[in-house]
């Protein structure tokens, strides 16, 4: 054995020098070779030097670069014999060793991102199932968590997310979707986890500063300046009381935050469309922007900037500003267009897709969907007796249901229209008719042909089709649905709607209305309850009955205005049929005690899509829907936003002061708006001293400058302003995203500032700057300690400790009376 390996080892080393020797010949006679080639081309471009100097210009110059090439040539040559001897012995070394190449992997711990993150988990989850009650807006989101877990659906104006994320941490804990979410202050019982449920946010709330961290480092914030605004949403008060129940701004945020910077970094490498870093920060980013709108509708406005600055980037590759072909432009489009499209569509309808393949069941908000989408829902609309009909006839006992937007049922009372308006118009006088936002005997009517006296279902049947003139008879108070040429009350463009009654004046009824079957290339020609989508056209007028948005006053009992408009193709004009049954009995009181006696639940179940159902849940939410409730005593303007004039009692202990309230850190708070000022007028100082050709920036610190305004800047103005033109309850947790924005471009503006003294004053004013910094840095904590027991809401608090908090007079804290 020994001598065979003896032998291989010597067989070896031979071939290795035979190798060796190979190499070393082959260069060298390359080399001699290029050499000699060299000397000859010499000696014949001095000989032709010698002969006709001034003739045989051109070929010096020929044979001059001939020769030039040949002495690279050699130089390449040695350059590959060197190279081939050093391959020769890294086989040598791996051969010897026995190992293949080695690879490298470099990985990096930033002690400051570490560093963030341990404080952001410190101050969101230091006793965060505390207090173990309802808190605020738990109150609707617990109830939300509570539906998903028992799989009843349920609307909401926003969506679902977040709320699904909480939902699969409670799931996860073992909560069952039991506990009643009834009001605010209640205590949680033992199967509430409360831990789990709060998890999410907590989590989003502590990566959002190493998020804001590395984000101020990609928009060009010196390493000292990012770290510092990452401290300044630390130490604010608001982000932490929002971080730590279940709430959803955190998990916006963090998304918003997570998927800007992926952008921002795509911006580096945006002309290599090819590379895997391209492809990756691109997808990532928009796929973070995305579920950040799918966990508000303000994400949004962060989707908004990104798309903003990644249109920019392309519009600086056009050929003639960076010399890129007329076919990689294309490229460069479609690659872009492509993926932002394909992912934004996928995540924004794989959301959705699980929030309606979860929710089956009938639940306590499907009121505010159509009679098909209830109809199609576990329990609800679907739960019938058998055998009722499903075409409206003549004599067919209906309520009609304003289809689109607000969910309201055709209605009338035994109540007449005033006979003069405020405004002095006079009306018809006339019964009102109304739409109602609730389940009540007064919404039923009886179809009737007008040609048939009596009201009982003739047999066979006689369905009506599209384009049937009918009369609507008020089943209450059998008075026939009417209109005529006087102007509405709230809507006096349009006209009155009413029931007749026969004064016996010059005003004869006018209540013959022609079917319209809007939905009838789905539905067919026939009028079917729940499916058929109608429009009623006025024949006298040719007015549609239309659900005019507007609210009577008390004289109509606030109800909802129905007018007779002349524009017939509208989406408040149409409505369908929900509850259904047939007139079997001719004698009024017995109808009358048959309505009263209907069930208010219609016939049979629906099937629909998963596009049919998305798209309708899309339009009551983004048109529609459940109103929001227009004042609450914590509300507050965008106004007042800035200066956290006005705060939110989100929890308030029934045995001590101990408290949760919503306030900013006013150290935080008041800085940053003066630095937004700051910076605008910064920005138009430098903007008019340039024009002047006055250079008071390198053009580095003047594009890091303007790198600070489109993203932060306007990021800032593009999460605050829209709020000036919303006609809905706003609290200041809705400033919240633009708030960090506004935090970021601080630190910047700070920064910028600095640097500015540093370069071009002396060192005193530049260690007066930084200790000026470092002193408010210092007082941010300081206020950030103060009124942290509000965030907690832990510490029993006296009343003068309260008070002493109490730095505006506008803080409404609430303290209880011994």
């Amino acid at each position: 054995m020994e001598v065979r390996k003896r032998n291989n080892n010597d067989a070896s080393n031979k071939a290795r020098g035979e190798a060796r020797q190979a190499a070393v010949a082959a260069a060298a006679t390359t080399a001699d070779f290029s050499a000699a080639e060299f000397i000859d081309r010499e000696k014949v471009r001095r000989n032709g030097i010698k002969n006709d100097s001034a003739k045989n210009r051109s070929n010096e110059q020929t044979h001059a670069k001939k020769a030039d090439e040949s002495s690279a040539r050699t130089e390449n040559a040695e350059e590959r014999t060197k190279t081939t001897l050093d391959k020769v012995k890294t086989v040598d070394s791996q051969e010897e060793s026995g190992f293949l190449p080695k690879i490298k992997i470099n990985f990096e711990i930033d002690l400051v991102t570490v560093l963030l993150f341990v404080g952001g988990i410190l101050t969101r989850f230091y006793r965060l199932a505390e207090p173990a009650s309802i808190v605020f807006d738990e109150l609707h989101y617990g109830k939300y968590v509570s539906l998903y877990l028992k799989k009843t659906f349920f609307f909401d104006s926003h969506p679902p997310l977040g709320k699904q994320l909480i939902a699969a941490a409670a799931y996860l804990a073992g909560f069952d979707g039991q506990f009643k979410f009834d009001r605010i202050g209640s205590p949680y019982d033992d199967s509430v986890p409360i831990y789990a449920l709060r998890f999410i946010p907590a989590l989003c709330g502590s990566l959002i500063m190493p998020t804001a961290y590395h984000l101020a480092l990609e928009v060009g914030l010196s390493q000292a300046a990012a770290a510092a605004s990452a401290l300044l949403l630390l130490f604010d008060n608001a982000l932490l009381t929002q971080s730590r129940f279940v709430l959803m701004e955190s998990i916006l945020i963090q998304f918003a935050l997570f998927g800007l910077l992926c952008v921002l970094r795509f911006r580096k490498v945006m002309k290599e469309p090819g590379s895997l870093a391209w492809w990756f920060w691109l997808a990532t980013g928009i796929f973070s922007l995305t579920c950040a709108l799918c966990v508000k509708y303000i994400g949004f406005y962060t989707l908004s900037l990104a798309l903003y600055l990644i249109i920019r980037d392309y519009w600086s590759l056009i050929p003639r500003k960076q010399g890129v072909s007329s076919l990689k432009l294309y490229y460069h489009l479609a690659a872009r267009v492509l993926t932002i499209g394909s992912v934004t569509t996928a995540v924004y309808l794989g959301v959705f897709y699980v929030h309606l393949s979860s929710l089956t069941k009938a639940g306590p908000h499907d009121f505010a969907m159509t009679s098909a989408f209830q109809a199609s829902l576990e329990g609800g609309l679907a739960s019938i007796t058998k055998g009722q009909p499903i075409e409206v006839t003549h004599g067919s006992q209906i309520t009609l249901r304003h289809t689109h937007g607000r969910a309201c049922w055709l209605h009338s009372h035994d109540f007449v229209y005033p006979l003069r308006y405020p405004d002095k118009r006079g009306s018809s006088h006339q019964q009102q008719v109304t739409c109602y936002s609730f389940k009540d005997v007064n919404n039923w009517w009886i179809v009737k042909r007008p040609e048939i006296d009596d009201l009982v279902v003739a047999a066979p049947s006689q369905p009506i089709k599209h384009g049937d003139v009918i009369q609507l008879v008020h089943g209450i108070t059998s008075r026939a649905l009417n209109s005529h040429d006087v102007a509405a009350p709230m809507t006096p463009q349009c006209q009155e709607v009413s029931c007749y009654v026969d004064y016996n004046v010059s005003m004869p009824a006018q209540n013959l209305w022609r079917v319209e079957i809007v939905s009838r290339e789905v539905s067919g020609d026939v009028w079917h309850a729940i499916k058929s989508q109608v429009r009623l056209i006025h024949l006298n007028t040719t007015s549609a009955l239309k659900f005019s948005g507007k609210q009577l006053p008390d004289w109509g009992f606030n109800q909802h205005e129905v007018v007779a408009d002349r524009m017939t193709d509208q989406i408040d004009a149409i409505w369908n049929v929900e509850e259904h049954r047939y007139t079997k009995n001719e004698d009024q009181k017995d109808r009358e005690r048959e309505l009263l006696n209907a069930e208010m639940i219609p016939l049979q179940e629906t099937r629909l899509s998963f596009w049919e159902k998305f798209v309708e849940l899309q339009t009551k939410m983004l048109l529609g829907g459940v109103d929001s409730q227009t004042t609450h005593m914590y509300s507050s303007s965008p106004i007042e936003w800035p200066f956290t004039t006005r705060g939110i009692a989100y929890w308030v202990s029934p045995k001590n002061n101990a408290q949760v309230h919503l306030l900013g850190n006013v150290a935080i708070w008041y800085s940053a708006t003066i630095a937004v000022a700051l910076y605008f007028c910064l920005f138009v100082f430098y903007i008019m001293r340039r024009r002047r050709l006055c250079y008071d920036l390198t053009e580095r610190e003047w594009a890091r400058f303007l790198s600070y305004g489109e993203v932060l800047f306007v990021g800032y103005l593009m999460h605050y302003l829209p709020f000036f033109f919303v006609e809905r309850t706003m609290f200041l947790h809705h400033y919240l995203p633009a708030f960090v924005f506004k935090v970021l471009l601080t630190a910047a503006v700070a920064d910028h500032i600095y640097n500015f003294i540093r370069t071009r004053c002396s060192k005193i004013f530049s260690r007066l700057c930084l200790l000026t910094i470092l002193f408010w840095l210092g007082y941010c904590v300081y206020v950030f300690k103060k009124f942290s027991v509000l965030n907690y809401g832990v510490t029993p608090l006296t009343s003068k400790e309260i008070l002493k908090l109490r730095w505006s007079d506008e803080w409404d804290f609430i303290i209880h009376k011994k």
